[in-house]
């Protein structure tokens, strides 16, 4: 059985944003940050987790767009929904998303079921992208970063990811081509601890189960597995 709470973060600006919290059954583990695609805290998010939770993690997605309108959370399967988030996106200021996801990484770190106050980030699109800012500028144990449509514009902070850290792409993702995947595989090629997988056949957002134009079942669940391995290594329980 999971737990579900709302936590307050502060931000490093005096401001204060929420968090969805989830707790494995074992009631404590180490801590993920969660930072969401670009529909927000939406019921895929926290159903991600709800995952991580079984893996035996505290899992906590923060909202990232509190700054434009708090609680924003965009049904995949409304015909306005793409529209709509883009519409965000395009206001979004990334730069202070990333301080905001580190601020929640920090606060992560000091809730009392985190063991040993050990914590990494996990993000899937505009969060992946997030959660790559967010190892390159701050220090969480680990990282992840599925389909990050921001991390091959922002390759001047490669050299600073210290952490081990997992890229996952689709080979038929029109957001970020080949040319731009093999630009990412490029800048890591010195770092001992990253991991690039590229799925066959899957294009942008494939881990998505509620989107039904977007998800692709055999890289999901090839790349949960590659995921599942990677944390089991890099922050296990």
């Amino acid at each position: 059985m999971t737990i579900s709470r709302t936590e307050q973060v502060l931000a490093h600006d005096g401001g204060r944003f929420t968090g969805y919290l989830v707790l494995p059954a074992a009631g404590s583990g180490p801590g993920l940050v969660v930072s969401q695609e670009i529909f927000g805290v939406n019921d895929y998010i926290k159903g991600v987790c709800g995952r991580l939770a079984k893996l035996g993690y505290v899992a906590m997605a923060p909202d990232l767009y509190w700054r434009l309108s708090p609680g924003i959370a965009i049904d995949e399967k409304d015909p306005n929904g793409l529209q709509q988030a883009f519409g965000y996106v395009e206001q979004l200021d990334f730069a202070r998303a990333a301080d905001d996801a580190t601020a929640a990484l920090e606060h992560l770190r000091r809730v009392p079921e985190v063991a040993a106050g050990q914590a990494g980030v996990l993000g899937f699109c505009l969060g992946g992208g997030i959660a790559y800012m967010v190892a390159a500028l701050s220090d969480p144990v680990t990282c992840v970063s599925y389909y990050g449509s921001a991390v091959p514009d922002t390759l001047d902070l490669a050299g600073k990811v210290r952490c081990p850290i997992l890229f996952h792409f689709g080979d038929a993702d029109d957001y970020i081509p080949a040319k731009e995947q093999r630009a990412v595989w490029e800048a890591f090629a010195h770092h001992a601890g990253a991991e690039f997988h590229v799925h066959e056949g899957a294009g942008h957002a494939f881990d998505n189960h509620n989107a039904a134009t977007m998800h692709h079942e055999r890289a999901a669940r090839e790349a949960w597995a590659q995921t599942t391995d990677f944390l089991k290594r890099t922050l296990p329980g």
